[in-house]
């Protein structure tokens, strides 16, 4: 993974190269700090986490639309691209600096933005024997310096927004078990339609958007066996992971992954609604 990084990301008066883009009717110019070159910017503001970053803004509660902002209308006058991160030749993450003023009082918007697009969490239950299970990973996080047991996760790999089946690939790379997308029940999509039926862990500073999916299944004993302690992962993209499988009724307070917290509150209230089926809707494996 390539990484380019700001050697001072507050000062954008040595930058020599910049670029312009239309926003909402607007030109806005795209500047790079030192270090970050004409070619890096063009990456950048052709990525898929910049380009979902500029359709929200301009998007039905964007911040450039009027009412986006408490009522106001606010204007974008300059974008810094800080840094780019590459995942091989696709660009993963970019950290960049907008300049947004609010037209009605004159004041700047907090813009800093860590923009790496759109992931998964699958919240895996396993019934076996009149108990309910949940899947966990347990997974070392270098941002937090911890290991943090959290649902089987992962990002989108590509432009595509194929959210189902980024899901059902990360299950079977972290956990070992197949199964077919149309196995997922979408736990966002009960959501409002005005939420844009994603979840923003940390809105305040990333962009990142998380579909949440249910998986449920019966299995034999064996099953949960194979699964506890389990390492997965890809080795080679750096993933040191461990299968954990906990009562589902002790689930609330093992983890503190938001993605956890919140599957489990979808998951409840949509029982409570009977929005879900009466049965799981993945095949039962208790006969394997």
């Amino acid at each position: 993974m390539a990484h380019k990084e700001a050697s001072n990301v507050e000062d954008p008066s040595g930058s020599v190269e910049n670029e312009k883009i239309e926003v909402a009717g607007q030109h806005v110019e795209v500047v790079g700090v030192p270090g970050i070159s004409s070619t890096d910017i063009s990456k950048a503001i052709k990525s898929g986490p910049f380009r979902q970053w500029l359709d929200y803004m301009k998007g039905s509660s964007g911040i450039l639309t009027l009412g986006g902002s408490g009522g106001g209308r606010c204007s974008l006058r300059k974008i810094l691209i800080q840094s780019i991160d590459m995942f091989g030749p696709r660009v993963g993450f970019v950290k960049f600096k907008a300049d947004i003023i609010d037209l009605k009082t004159g004041a700047k918007l907090p813009g800093i933005v860590f923009a790496r697009g759109g992931a998964v969490g699958i919240l895996m239950l396993l019934e076996c024997e009149g108990v309910k299970y949940a899947v966990l990973t347990e997974q070392a996080r270098v941002p937090v310096g911890r290991t943090i047991m959290e649902l089987p996760a992962g990002m989108l790999d590509d432009d595509a927004g194929d959210f189902v089946g980024t899901a059902a690939r990360e299950v079977e790379e972290e956990t070992g078990i197949h199964i077919k997308a149309s196995d997922l029940i979408d736990l966002t999509g009960l959501l409002d339609e005005s939420t844009g039926r994603k979840m923003f862990p940390s809105p305040g500073g990333s962009d990142e958007e998380i579909t949440l999916f249910l998986y449920r299944c019966h299995v034999k004993k064996e099953v949960i066996d194979s699964l506890q302690g389990q390492d997965t992962g890809l080795r080679d993209h750096g993933e040191l992971i461990r299968v954990h499988v906990v009562p589902y009724d002790t689930l609330w307070r093992m983890s503190p992954d938001s993605k956890v917290l919140a599957a489990i509150a979808l998951y409840e209230t949509a029982l409570r609604l009977n929005l879900l089926p009466n049965s799981p809707n993945a095949p039962d494996l208790s006969q394997f």
